[in-house]
C-alpha cells in the first residue's frame, strides 16, 4: 500500500473514533453519569374505548343499540370538552 492510502485510512478511523466519542459524551449528564432512559408507564385501559370497539363490531345494529348511543354521546362530550355531570 502506498503512504497516501494508509493516511486516508488512518484519517477515516480517526474521524470514526471522534464521532463515536462525541456521541458517547452527548449521552451523559453534567455529572458525567450515563443518562438513564425514562420508563414510560402504560396508561390504564379506558372502558369507553372497549365499548367503542364493541359498537364498531356491531356494525349497523349499533345505530339502534341504546348502549352504543350512550357511548357515542360520551365520546362526543369528551371530544368537545363537555362535562357529563350537568355542570359546564
Amino acid at each position: 500500500m502506498e503512504g497516501s492510502v494508509l493516511a486516508r485510512i488512518a484519517a477515516i478511523v480517526f474521524v470514526a473514533i471522534a464521532i463515536t466519542a462525541a456521541l458517547v459524551e452527548m449521552g451523559r449528564d453534567k455529572a458525567g453519569q450515563a443518562v438513564r432512559p425514562t420508563v414510560l408507564v402504560a396508561p390504564e385501559p379506558d372502558p369507553l374505548r372497549a365499548e367503542q370497539r364493541r359498537c364498531q363490531e356491531l356494525g349497523e345494529a349499533a345505530a339502534s343499540d341504546p348502549d352504543c348511543l350512550a357511548v357515542w354521546a360520551e365520546t362526543r362530550d369528551r371530544f368537545l370538552g363537555r362535562d357529563r355531570t350537568g355542570g359546564e
